[in-house]
């Protein structure tokens, strides 16, 4: 049995008829950007994230973008961030002119680990951006203790954990403010790009939508220097209608997860850890292995589509080199062993047994 690892098409399809309903109330309203999709959107996902505001954005990475604009943090500050994670989370510090700080992560869940957090802080740190990498919370109370303590800026990058919870609270609440993603495959995906920032405080967010809109909150009257980053009104109806899902869809991914970890308990690696502080949405269920290509080669033959997330960490990456990082043994060492295998709401349980048939046929 081939086994796709994300399958849009198939897991849109029960639900097709409301997103063509949506699509054509948009198409029939003449109204694009900036209207009242937008608007309703925004205040379903702040109530769905426990949080008063919600501000649509292009995507995951201007989410944080502005978010540090809107925090005056620019040339000369430094941003904490994990040394294991998307490149966004780095790339909107440097964006903004900012020094990204690497600091590793557990071994355990994979992410940022908040004991190595206050060494890393020097007179010049500004903010923290701990990932909920996987869709798994990362270790949240100790973060914003530090934080306090040292007067910083908590950002959240909450990109794969939307529905989330840490301790009972959403992700997306628990600091001064998170950004999140829309990206096709997050579990809450639009039919194409789009991000949003969420945050209680009034001040940031109405600063983050000044620069959404070219710095503009009267037309063709500019305050400050902005950017043209706005969530579309088609994708606002589209999300709309699949937040009303997002909690079946994670708790599929839930079930899915549990069944994983149930049946490769024995499994000749390492599967996810979960702590009694995290209830996570496995937006990717991602084992370890020291024989990882092997394993991947493996399972591609027998038709099980895997990932690798990520390969090469950002302080690796060409966009970094001459940057002074140095070795950051924790981020290459994951980065030599993770695969994500299938998860999706729409896999089946047949699919479900081929891989777990797959990784256990799998000998080093």
């Amino acid at each position: 049995m081939k086994v796709q690892f994300l399958n849009l098409a198939r897991l849109h399809q029960p639900i097709r008829k409301q997103l063509d309903e949506a699509y054509q109330r948009v198409m029939q309203s003449g109204w694009f950007v900036m209207g009242p999709e937008l608007s309703a959107f925004e205040s379903e996902f702040a109530a769905y994230s426990e949080v008063r505001n919600c501000i649509g954005v292009g995507n995951g990475l201007e989410a944080l973008h502005l978010l540090l604009r809107a925090y005056q943090i620019g040339p000369g500050d430094e941003v904490i961030v994990p040394s294991n994670t998307f490149i966004a989370t780095w790339l909107a510090v440097s964006q903004c002119g900012a020094t990204p700080v690497p600091v590793e992560p557990l071994m355990e869940t994979h992410n940022i680990d908040p004991a190595l957090v206050e060494a890393a802080i020097t007179p010049r740190t500004r903010a923290i951006i701990p990932v909920h990498l996987y869709g798994q919370p990362a270790d949240m109370d100790p973060i914003n203790e530090i934080a306090s303590r040292n007067g910083l800026i908590v950002i959240e990058d909450a990109a794969q954990a939307q529905g989330a919870r840490y301790k009972g609270r959403k992700v997306g609440s628990l600091g001064h403010a998170a950004g999140t993603s829309f990206y096709p495959g997050k579990n809450l995906g639009a039919l194409g790009d789009g991000g949003a920032v969420l945050t209680n405080d009034d001040v940031i967010a109405d600063k983050v939508r000044l620069l959404r809109n070219y710095g503009s909150t009267i037309k063709y009257q500019h305050d400050v220097a902005g950017y043209n980053s706005r969530l579309d009104e088609m994708q606002a109806a589209f999300l709309r209608i699949k937040l009303k899902f997002l909690d079946e869809w994670n708790n599929r991914r839930k079930a899915i997860a549990a069944i994983y970890s149930q049946c490769l308990g024995g499994f000749d690696g390492s599967i996810p850890c979960v702590p009694d502080y995290a209830d996570p949405v496995w937006h990717l269920y991602v084992i370890r292995s020291d024989y990882r290509d092997e394993f991947k080669a493996h399972l591609d033959a027998l038709g099980i589509s895997t990932v690798i997330h990520y390969p090469i960490p950002p302080h690796r990456q060409g966009c970094y080199a001459g940057s002074g990082y140095k070795t950051l043994a924790i981020a290459e060492c994951l980065a030599r062993q993770v695969l994500s295998l299938p998860m999706s709401p729409d896999l089946s349980d047949a699919e479900i047994d081929a891989v777990i048939n797959s990784v256990k046929s799998f000998r080093k």
